[in-house]
């Protein structure tokens, strides 16, 4: 099955500072203050103990490599998904679109499903602190032409 392995979930993790991070992780938890992850780059027996609070976000992935040529469909306007249609702006300017059904400003962060099914993106945990600005799709000021 793609993005899971024998040790758990792959995810690509993006640290606040800009550093990212690729590897599995077998105990994530959105409650939780940290989890673990087994990196890519590191030794196969040890597992990195990540604080929630220093990432900006931790993308659940299909693939480690994905596909660079493939382009997302990122019309948010016409996607249909379960859940909110949530557009997210994060603190550096990136931006996320697609589907929420767990926002909440008071936890440590919640799920967005991307806009594309076909994305190698399955989901993606967004880190509120790590947030600009959230608006719902359904607000006819959170896109311009319904693509973000």
């Amino acid at each position: 099955m793609t993005g899971i392995t024998s040790h758990g979930s792959a995810v690509v993790v993006r640290f606040l500072d800009g550093r990212v991070l690729k590897g599995t992780t077998n105990d994530f938890a959105p409650q939780k203050a940290l989890f673990h992850l087994l990196s890519n780059d590191g030794p196969a027996d040890r597992a990195l103990a990540v604080p929630i609070g220093a990432l900006k976000a931790v993308f659940f992935v299909r693939t480690f490599e994905g596909n660079p040529k493939y382009v997302e469909d990122r019309d948010l306007a016409q996607a249909k998904g379960q859940g909110r249609k949530i557009l997210v702006t994060f603190s550096d300017g990136e931006t996320l679109g697609g589907f929420t059904t767990g926002y909440s400003k008071d936890k440590p962060g919640f799920f967005v499903i991307p806009v594309d099914p076909k994305s190698n993106n399955s989901r993606v945990f967004v880190v509120n602190s790590s947030v600009k600005r959230v608006r719902w799709a359904d607000d006819p000021a959170a896109t311009s032409g319904g693509v973000f």
